[in-house]
């Protein structure tokens, strides 16, 4: 049976991490200040004034919000962080929106997705700070934010992650978070390589905990709540007389992201939940299999934690496109030509804020907005999870193995990888398209990850069970505070 995390069950372990806590000066915030951080004390934000963005300091943790000041070294709290591109770069009249992750901690939102995985077992005892080490597979960004709150949150990472993500990301995981690195065979779509490493050290270490992206409620809570409140936001400031808040755009990933939606339908209940993948791996659009160069978005499997039953269509994006583009927004002779389309510089200077799955929710909402025949009243938001910081290894191997780019170049990309953009490998789900795909969950959690087919059945014909899991962050909230009190360090920010 799927339950909430809810209660205490090792009041040993906790002990062991508030007495740490208290040693180290660490205070968890609760997920309601990462919502609104002007929940957020004073004093707090006063010592956050001195504290870079990616500083391994415990203060950061409060920095894990989608309404940072967009700068590296002493920002607080505004608006959240997003970027509308005009029709003269989309080709399509509704207006596409991506809220930007580059200035999270670590410069993806993937550090939040991780925080709602390790603070409820911390706070419940699960994990103890003093004896547990916290291991993170993923396919590139989730290890990287686990591995950030790790090291602050006072306990060790071993970070899982396929051989062939970008150098980027290994060498920040060693070098600088000081994580255990795992690298394992393939590329972004290998994620049962990354499952059976894990069995691996369950059966081999009793100190590791498995953070599992893809099957912890955590993480889409933390979305659901946060990613789904930060859109919301984004479109009241938007929106005028005539705006319809019409699609949601997210790749599917490890299912993290895409819960947004289920917020979003709360309080926009004709919205489009549309899921974006990767066409080399197209694995809803035709439970296909493959390997793709769209990092960030793991694929061959349905997560655990996707709720199937709110994703209305399904677009698949050529891999190639996304990489030519990475080269268009961030290539000199690329920026020339844009501009002599009349595209606005300042707007040009930006581009550099999306990363590779960012370009590729571009395109799923290009493809959206003209399947749907969208107008400009119309308004997508979709996620830029990174920006190109993440990505200047896989610039460089594209000018070395296809040389120096040209406006001509400029000038094909965007014909072909925007302009050309059609409504071609994209799919509406209806009743049973979506059992079916839900149905595919079976052979990867029941089948290999031990999973039971009641809690299966219970994920589809339960009514309550997502609102239930999504929602457990408020009794989250209640055990946290009990837990910063139990450490006695929320009195001097008062």
């Amino acid at each position: 049976m799927i339950n909430p995390i809810d209660k205490i069950t090792n009041h040993k372990a906790l002990e062991n991490t508030i007495k740490r806590y208290k040693e180290k000066g660490i205070i968890l915030p609760t997920f309601a200040q990462q919502k609104n951080p002007e929940l957020i004390p004073q004093k707090i934000k006063d010592k956050l004034k001195n504290i870079g963005l990616w500083d391994f300091n415990p203060l950061n943790l409060f920095r894990i919000s989608w309404k940072n000041e967009p700068k590296d070294f002493g920002g607080l709290f505004g608006d959240p962080n997003f970027i509308e591109l005009p029709k003269e770069l989309t080709g399509v009249n509704a207006r596409i929106v991506l809220l930007i992750g580059k200035w999270f901690p670590t410069g993806a939102h993937k550090v939040g997705a991780a925080y709602g995985c390790l603070a409820p077992r911390i706070i419940t005892g699960e994990f103890d700070a003093t004896y547990h080490k916290a291991a993170w597979p993923s396919t590139g960004n989730y290890c990287r934010g686990g591995a950030f709150d790790s090291k602050i949150m006072g306990t060790e990472a071993i970070a899982i992650l396929p051989e062939e993500m970008s150098r980027e990301r290994f060498e920040w995981l060693k070098n600088e978070a000081q994580a255990t690195v795992i690298a394992t065979h393939g590329s972004e779509s290998n994620v049962k390589e990354i499952y059976d490493k894990c069995w691996e050290l369950r059966r081999t270490r009793n100190d590791v905990v498995i953070f599992n992206q893809f099957d912890e409620f955590g993480n889409s809570a933390w979305h659901y709540n946060i990613t789904g409140n930060a859109i919301e936001t984004v479109f009241k400031k938007l929106k005028l007389k005539d705006s319809q808040f019409a699609a949601y755009i997210s790749a599917t990933g490890s299912a993290g992201t895409i819960a947004a939606g289920d917020y979003l339908r709360t309080v926009y209940p004709h919205i489009k939940v549309v899921a974006s993948e990767a066409l080399q791996c197209p694995t809803i659009l035709r439970n296909g299999f493959g390997s793709h160069r769209i990092e960030g978005i793991g694929d061959k499997h349905i997560p655990w934690i996707h709720n199937v039953k709110n994703t209305d269509t399904i677009t698949s994006i050529d891999d190639e496109d996304p990489m030519r583009i990475l080269r268009l927004f961030n290539e000199k002779n690329g920026h020339k030509y844009l501009n002599s389309l009349g595209i606005d510089k300042e707007l040009i200077e930006k581009l550099n804020l999306l990363g590779i799955s960012g370009i590729a929710n571009i395109l799923s909402a290009i493809k959206t907005a003209k399947y749907y025949e969208m107008t400009g009243d119309d308004i997508i938001i979709s996620i830029a999870t990174d920006s190109a910081l993440m990505y200047q290894s896989r610039i460089e191997e594209l000018n070395t193995t296809r040389g120096d780019y040209t406006e001509l170049q400029a000038a094909k990309d965007f014909e072909k990888c925007i302009l050309g953009q059609h409504t071609d490998n994209m799919r509406e789900l209806g009743y049973h398209d979506r059992r079916a795909i839900h149905n595919l969950k079976y052979f990867t959690w029941v089948e290999q990850q031990a999973k039971e087919v009641a809690d299966l059945e219970q994920l589809w014909f339960d009514r309550k069970i997502w609102d239930s899991m999504f929602n457990q962050v408020y009794r989250w909230d209640e055990l946290i505070n009990e837990f910063n009190e139990r450490t006695g360090l929320t009195k001097e920010y008062r």
